[in-house]
C-alpha cells in the first residue's frame, strides 16, 4: 500500500538551498525504485532490535516523495514528501529528535501522527554522501513518546554510516569508473524498467547506440591516457546534451547506449544528430589537432520483441553508419518486430 502522493494534508517545508544539486546526486545513485537488498534490510532490522523501536527505515527524499529503500514495521514503500519528518532532518543537517510528535506543532497534524503508523517518537540521522549532499535519513520511530539517549543517537549515527557505505558499494557496481555514467548492467536494468513503463503507458521507446570513430587510432597515436581523456569528454558532453529522463551508459570499450523513453523515431533521429554534433564540436587543449566524432545507430522498441533483438537492430544501424563513412546517424525505419518461429522453417 502507498499513501496518496497528491495531498498528505500537511504543508511542506522549504526545500534545501542546494535542492537541485541534491536531487541530481540522488538520481546519479540509481537507487530509487530499486528492489529490496539484503545489506539494507539487515541494517534496519539491527537498528530496530538495538534501539527497541517497532519502526526503522532508510528514507530517501525524491523531488516530491519519500521513498524507503528498506523499512521495518511500516508496510508502505513511499509517501508524499510534504508529510516526511525526514525532510526536516536533512534541513537540520544534524541528528533530528522528536520525543512526542503530538506535542510538536510541526507534526501534531501530520497524517502519520494522527493515523497509521501513529508516530510518536522519532530519531533521524541524515545520510551524507561523499559529494556532500544529504539524500535522506536513517530513522528510528516509536509509537509511544520516548527520549533517545546520547548513546542511542551515537549508535544510530554509526548505523547511518554503514548505510552510506553500502550505497557507495552499490554505486561502485553501477557506475562506470572512467566515465562516471551508468555501467553496462546498470544501463540494462534501468532500460528494462523504462521498457516496462512504456508498455504500460503505450508510449514508444528508442535506443541509440554509438561508438567513437577511429578510437583505436587515437589510442595507438596518442596513448591510452589521451584515449581515456577522449572517452570522459565525450561521455560528459553527451550527458549534458540529452534529456534528464534519458538513460545513458557505457556498454563497451568505446561503445555507449542511450535509451530514450517516450520517444518516436523522428524525435530519436533529431536527438541522435544533436548528440553527434555536440561530440564533433569537442576540442582538446592537451592534444593539438585531435578531433572526435561518433557513428550512431538507432531503433524503436516493439513490445512484441525482446531487448536483445532491439539492441541488435540498433547495432546493425550502427554498423551501417560506420560503413557509410562514419560521423553519421542511421535509424531503423520501423519498430523491431520478432519473426514468429513458424516463419523461420
Amino acid at each position: 500500500m502507498d499513501i496518496k502522493m497528491s495531498n498528505c494534508g500537511v504543508l511542506s517545508i522549504a526545500k534545501p538551498s542546494d535542492e537541485y544539486g541534491r536531487q541530481k546526486a540522488l538520481e546519479r545513485l540509481q537507487i530509487l525504485d530499486s528492489p529490496s537488498e539484503k545489506p539494507f534490510e539487515e541494517i534496519t532490522k539491527l537498528v530496530s532490535m538495538t534501539l527497541g523501536v517497532p519502526i526503522c527505515a532508510v528514507s530517501l527524499l525524491d523531488e516530491d516523495r519519500q521513498w524507503f529503500k528498506s523499512s521495518q514495521g511500516l508496510g508502505i514503500q513511499q509517501t508524499c514528501r510534504s508529510a516526511a519528518i525526514c525532510d526536516h532532518a536533512i534541513k537540520a543537517d544534524a541528528p533530528f529528535i522528536v520525543e512526542d510528535a503530538t506535542l510538536d506543532a510541526r507534526f501534531a497534524k501530520n497524517p502519520f501522527v494522527t493515523g497509521e503508523p501513529y508516530i510518536r517518537a522519532y530519531a533521524g540521522i541524515p545520510l551524507r554522501m561523499p559529494d556532500g549532499y544529504l539524500i535522506g535519513t536513517l530513522c528510528a520511530i516509536d509509537k509511544k513518546p520516548r527520549a533517545f539517549s546520547n548513546a542511542e543517537i551515537a549508535v544510530l549515527a554509526n548505523f547511518a554510516r554503514l548505510v552510506v557505505g553500502e550505497i557507495e558499494l552499490r554505486e561502485a557496481a553501477s557506475v562506470d569508473a572512467l566515465t562516471r555514467i551508468a555501467s553496462r548492467q546498470a544501463w540494462r536494468t534501468a532500460t528494462e524498467k523504462a521498457l516496462a513503463q512504456g508498455k504500460r503507458d503505450g508510449t514508444p521507446t528508442a535506443l541509440l547506440l554509438f561508438d567513437l570513430d577511429h578510437f583505436k587510432t587515437i589510442n595507438d597515436t596518442h596513448g591510452h591516457l589521451v584515449g581515456d581523456l577522449v572517452l570522459r569528454a565525450a561521455a560528459a558532453t553527451v550527458q549534458k546534451t540529452i534529456r534528464r529522463s534519458d538513460i545513458f551508459g557505457r556498454v563497451g570499450g568505446e561503445e555507449f547506449a542511450i535509451t530514450l523513453p517516450d520517444t518516436d523515431l523522428s524525435k530519436a533521429g533529431l536527438i541522435a544528430e544533436k548528440v553527434r554534433h555536440a561530440v564533433q564540436r569537442l576540442r582538446f587543449e592537451e592534444v593539438s589537432g585531435l578531433e572526435c566524432t561518433i557513428s550512431v545507430g538507432g531503433a524503436i522498441y516493439d513490445p512484441g520483441s525482446d531487448i536483445s533483438e532491439w539492441i541488435a537492430a540498433a547495432d546493425k544501424r550502427l554498423y551501417l553508419a560506420k560503413n557509410g563513412g562514419r560521423n553519421r546517424v542511421e535509424m531503423a525505419d520501423r519498430a523491431v518486430k520478432r519473426v514468429p518461429q513458424a516463419n523461420l522453417a
